[in-house]
Parts: structure tokens; C-alpha cells; sequence
């Protein structure tokens, strides 16, 4: 099957979903025109448990666009979930139009009846233009949902442990940086201070970091400044890479590590909560040769992942329990980031070899009891 970009004139060549998702379990298109929802949902793995992971509603130029999207983000949410030491595999979904003018209860419940013809096999959380409230909406329609409001029973906003899992993933990076598990007197560089990017700051600041922010979005950054007075704010992400810091933190959107943001950084840590921050797989050998410790995305942003599987536990949810496994991420990174040394090989290869390592174990002890 092939997809072809959505809008006339738009660029892109036809995209076809066996060869660029060839790693996945399935790929399902959603379509109401009653309701204009336009969805997708990747199931990159079921090897470790239902798969797990958010719903992204972004204006995709294209459909082709959005199918890259989800093919990248749910292959993610697999390895996410194994460094995390969950029993889950890995999904995402993504909604194509803007929320803003487009996402009504009528769309989310229609999105919900979709998500449950998939029989639990994907369970849905919020992402990128999705929040909690929304997700008390599918779940009208959805028994397969996590990520609700705290009054609805679920975890909240799930933002709150992806910031503290990037401050504990970032901590350990300091550590092999700077031989000291903290961020006091350095200075931190955050681009993107919305869902995740505003905890992050807060962390930061307690700990003793100079932080330095930039949005495309003005009054994000003024509630950042008028929370955290010390705090200092550029225009652009050009130049905050360009500023002289310690640590780099992207937290918007994912290809945010580029050649030529590599060229002008300074900082010799690359950490944030963003996903899929290479804009290819080069650029970590670029970022090694200049010296940076890159603490991959998708082991230090799990915090989220963890927050809400935790409404998954027999027991209920709490915020304490998924706190303290989230905590663990300082270690996880730490053991990436040994492996790489040891073997010779980058963070992102190492990450993968462990999330690897324990998707072929689990899932084929799976196998055997089922079989």
C-alpha cells in the first residue's frame, strides 16, 4: 500500500507503508467524515505487552508526512518501554489537522470508537495537541485508554515525570561530563518550554542551573520568566545553540540535532525530551567526535510512559510509585552510556542493543507460555 502526500502540489514522493514500516506489526488508517478525524495508528511491537504511546494531533502537511511520523514515534515507544522496564510494547497515533480548529468531543469520540476496534492491542495516552481532558472524551467510546484526569481516575499530565525522567537522565549525563551528578552553576540551553519543557525549567532551577529558554510560542515563555524570575530567554533556537552552555535541552519537535546545529554547539551534553532529536543517524557520530555525551531521547523522556502505565497497575495509580520508577531512569542512562564507552559504540546504538536484548528475551518467554 502506498500513501500519497494529502494536499495538491505538495512535496513528497508516494510512500509505501510495507517497506518504510517493514519493522511493524500493524499500521491502521481511521477515516469519519462526519466528524473530519483523519487517523493513524502505528503498533511498532507487541513483544513485551499491549502496545502503549500517545496521540500526536498536528496540521501534517501531508499524509505521507504523518505516516513517517508514527512509523518513527511508535518504533521509539518500543525501546522506550523496554529501558523502562515495562511489560509493554510500543504504539502511537497521530490525528492530521490542526486541534485548534479541528479536534471537538464528536472527533475524540469517534477517534475512541476507532482505537477500540483494536481490541486493547493499542492503548492510547496524550501527546502533542492531546490532553487529559481529551482523553476522558475516547474513553467514552474506549476502554483502552490511560492518561485521563486525576478525577477520572487516571494519571493527569503525564508531562509532570517526562520533565523529571529528562532531569534524572540529564543528571547522569553530567555525571560522565562533568564528574558530578548535577546541574548546579551550569548552564542549561531548553528549546521548547510548553507541555514538558516548563517542568524541566523548574527542576533545573531547583537544582542550581542557569537556564536559558526559547518557544516559538511568546506566552510560554512568559509564564517560564514570570515563575522563575533568574531565568533568561532568547529569540530563536539559532541562537540559543549558538549561546555558550553546558547542557542542550530540545524539548519541541523531533530532528532538532542537525549537522548544522552541531557545528555551532558548545555544550557537551545533548539532553531533552523531545523524540527522535537526530535528523539522521550521523549526527551522533558528529556530536561524539566534537566531544558531546548524547543521552538518548527515548530512554531519558519515559517518564511520561511510566506516569501513565502506572494507571495500568491492579492497584491503581499512583504518583508516587510511577515517581520512583522514573527515578530509575538516572540509571538506565548511566548503564547506555557505560555500554557505548566500553564497546566502542554510540549511546543510540548501545540504548538500542539493550531495549534489543530484553524485547527478544521477554517476548520469547512470552512466546513459550503461550505456546
Amino acid at each position: 500500500m502506498s500513501v500519497t502526500p494529502s494536499s495538491p502540489g505538495s512535496p513528497g514522493s508516494p510512500v509505501d507503508v510495507f517497506e518504510v514500516g517493514a519493522e511493524h506489526e500493524q499500521v491502521v488508517f481511521a477515516n469519519d467524515p462526519a466528524t473530519g478525524l483523519r487517523a493513524i495508528v502505528a503498533i511498532h511491537s507487541t513483544a513485551l505487552g499491549p502496545a502503549l504511546g500517545g496521540t500526536r494531533f498536528y496540521p501534517y502537511a501531508s499524509t505521507a508526512d504523518a505516516l513517517r511520523d508514527v512509523l518513527d514515534l511508535s518504533r521509539g515507544m518500543s525501546y522506550k518501554a523496554a529501558l523502562a522496564g515495562l511489560d509493554l510494547g510500543g504504539g502511537k497515533a497521530v490525528i492530521i489537522g490542526d486541534p485548534a480548529t479541528l479536534k471537538t468531543e464528536a472527533l475524540l469520540r469517534a477517534y475512541g470508537r476507532f482505537v477500540q476496534t483494536l481490541g486493547g492491542r493499542y492503548r492510547t495516552a496524550c501527546d502533542i495537541g492531546t490532553f487529559s481532558v481529551d482523553m476522558d472524551h475516547v474513553a467514552r467510546e474506549c476502554d483502552f485508554v490511560t492518561g485521563r484526569t486525576v478525577a477520572h481516575g487516571g494519571a493527569g499530565d503525564s508531562s509532570v515525570l517526562t520533565a523529571y525522567g529528562v532531569f534524572q537522565g540529564m543528571r547522569a549525563a553530567a555525571q560522565v561530563a562533568f564528574g558530578e551528578p548535577t546541574l548546579a552553576g551550569r548552564t542549561i540551553g531548553v528549546a521548547g518550554v510548553g507541555k514538558v519543557g516548563r517542568h524541566l525549567v523548574a527542576h533545573l532551577v531547583e537544582d542550581g542551573a542557569d537556564v536559558v529558554v526559547t518557544d516559538v510560542h511568546a506566552p510560554a515563555v512568559d509564564a517560564v520568566l514570570a515563575a522563575h524570575p533568574g531565568v533568561r530567554s532568547v529569540a530563536t533556537t539559532e541562537e540559543l545553540v549558538g549561546s555558550r552552555l553546558d547542557v542542550y535541552a530540545p524539548c519541541a519537535m523531533g530532528g532538532a540535532i542537525s549537522d548544522e546545529v552541531v557545528e555551532v554547539l558548545s555544550a557537551r551534553v545533548v539532553c531533552g525530551a523531545a523524540n527522535n532529536q537526530l535528523a539522521h543517524p550521523g549526527v551522533e557520530k558528529a556530536l561524539a567526535d566534537r566531544g558531546v555525551v548524547y543521552a538518548p531521547d527515548y530512554c531519558v523522556n519515559a517518564g511520561g510512559l511510566v506516569q501513565v502505565a502506572d494507571e495500568l497497575h491492579p492497584a491503581g495509580f499512583s504518583f508516587e510509585r510511577a515517581r520512583q520508577r522514573a527515578t530509575g531512569i538516572f540509571d538506565t542512562t548511566l548503564a547506555i552510556l557505560a555500554h557505548a564507552e566500553a564497546e566502542h559504540v554510540s549511546p543510540a546504538l548501545a540504548a538500542d542493543r539493550i531495549a534489543e536484548a530484553r524485547m527478544r528475551d521477554v517476548g520469547r518467554l512470552r512466546s513459550i507460555w503461550v505456546g
